[in-house]
């Protein structure tokens, strides 16, 4: 069994493969035929193609698969629920008590200590650490208390320089353009923080290294007694090395606390009683194990009022999954989407965590990949936009809450483990994880370059110097160039 699906694994990856090679070859066709003497270097090519998906088509019976219709119609929801936007001010369901006791600490019990005191909050992936220490933060008492305040989101980067700048940046309020080095950016971040007493909040912290903290350790000794950091992690080493206090373990939610988020996002502000479909959600929030996923299911179920519905959720076999028990509620969302939003949410999985992704830049990337086409009388862009909010509907893009005008889309951090995981072993020949440009075994299979930010998807990864004719010559299956925020402007006629 294990063999034949590494086979079929190698044929997907074969045929994937063969699609995307007759692609570039059908737009080389479009435009070059009219150069005579490339008529029959391109029809060599064409026919080597054509060969190549005959060959992938002969191997298909090996696996016995067979052709299907597929309804791959899309209902779009005709209005959106306000409720899917990010909003820190939202109910937050069993985390009361927990907010109290960090409130309490900050605000009472070390506001007279000299040293910064350093609180970790640490739990699980999906538990809500990040959705307390908003709430904690956005407290009153806490936004009297300090005198500055920021908040700055780690993830696995943890450079020092990467992270001062962020913290600039939020405490202006502006880009730190102008500061290059670091000793600029110490004494600048220092002019911010003294004599105030503030409160920093890293969110999400990976680094295990005591010495790159200790750096970090060093430049935020300063502001008033009281200044306080709060930190987010899952890894107990992590609290370990950061905490000045013991670490506050943030446990799981209650079936009932669960049940009311789920139960929120299900039904929204509707007012009719549905005893029958409560039961069976009930048994559904019991499969999450105390972790609140529950929104996401709610979003699921937003409009489905039938038991069958209801029913088919609570007894899918994703529950089974041979994984932890927070992806496979996620990966639930995911098989009950439409297929022409499958690739249009795994591409997601290429912003690095906690980006703000702008709306417009998303839905021209999903057409330059081919993953959206015009629907009857709708363009492809507004096919796009009602595929950004389906998914926000579902509760696996949101809103920032920050932009009024809603251009702007958020993905939690979970979730786009979830995409990550779809787009490494749902698409083979598709890869996520970081490589060197020069270290691809194959450059035919780059789609996607940003030379601003200095990353190639996919393969993905970061290149500290990317020459533009090295690219376009031999990147094949370029489908992205993104040259914003560079000083190129102009492309060289060679």
């Amino acid at each position: 069994m294990i063999l034949h699906m590494r086979l079929m694994t190698s044929w997907m990856r074969v045929l994937h493969n063969s699609l995307y090679r007759s692609t570039k070859n059908s737009k080389l066709n479009r435009y070059s035929l009219k150069k005579i003497l490339f008529r029959r270097k391109i029809g060599t090519r064409m026919k080597q193609v054509t060969e190549k998906l005959d060959a992938v088509a002969a191997e298909r019976s090996k696996f016995h698969l067979r052709d299907m219709v597929v309804d791959k119609s899309i209902e779009f929801a005709a209005s959106r629920d306000n409720g899917s936007i990010l909003n820190a001010f939202r109910v937050v369901y069993g985390r009361e008590e927990d907010a109290e006791e960090i409130v309490d600490i900050l605000v009472n019990q070390v506001n007279d200590n000299e040293e910064i005191t350093i609180l970790p909050v640490i739990g699980a992936g999906g538990l809500g650490k990040t959705t307390l220490v908003r709430l904690v933060y956005n407290d009153q008492r806490v936004v009297e208390h300090f005198d500055k305040m920021i908040w700055v989101c780690v993830s696995d980067n943890f450079d020092l320089t990467t992270l001062l700048k962020a913290m600039i940046e939020f405490a202006a309020e502006s880009a730190a353009t102008d500061l290059a080095n670091l000793d600029t950016l110490q004494h600048r971040l220092r002019e911010f923080l003294n004599p105030k007493k503030y409160l920093l909040v890293l969110d999400d912290v990976w680094n295990e290294n005591q010495a790159k903290w200790s750096e970090l350790k060093n430049v935020l000794a300063c502001g008033s007694t009281g200044s306080s950091i709060i930190v987010t992690t899952r890894l107990k080493e992590v609290a370990d090395i950061m905490g000045t206090l013991p670490a506050h373990h943030l446990s799981r939610l209650s079936d009932e606390q669960c049940w009311m988020l789920l139960k929120e996002r299900a039904f929204g502000q509707e007012k009719e009683e549905y005893p029958n479909l409560e039961a069976i959600g009930k048994q559904i929030v019991n499969k999450c194990g105390g972790v609140p996923v529950a929104k996401v299911l709610g979003g699921l179920l937003r409009f489905k009022r039938e038991e069958t519905e209801w029913i088919k959720v609570k007894e899918s076999e994703i529950w089974e999954l041979p994984e932890n028990r927070i992806l496979p509620a996620l990966r639930l969302s995911y098989h009950h989407l439409p297929l022409a939003l499958r690739q249009c949410f795994a591409y997601c999985a290429v912003f690095p965590r906690e980006s703000r992704i702008e709306k417009g830049e998303l839905i021209f990337m999903w057409m330059a990949h081919g993953y959206i086409s015009p629907k009857g009388a709708l363009e492809m862009e507004d096919v796009g936009n009602n595929i950004c909010d389906e998914l926000v509907l579902r509760s696996l893009l949101q809103y920032d809450s920050r932009d009024a005008d809603e251009k702007t889309l958020i993905m939690h951090n979970l979730v786009r483990d979830l995409a990550q995981s779809i787009m490494e072993n749902k698409i083979p020949g598709v890869q996520v994880q970081r490589a060197n440009v020069g270290s691809a075994s194959d450059h035919s299979k780059i789609r996607e370059v940003n030379l601003g930010k200095k990353f190639i998807a996919f393969l993905k990864g970061n290149q500290s110097e990317m020459d533009m004719s090295f690219i376009l010559n031999n990147f094949f299956r370029l489908r992205i160039l993104d040259a914003s925020r560079t000083r190129i402007n102009e492309l060289s006629s060679a």
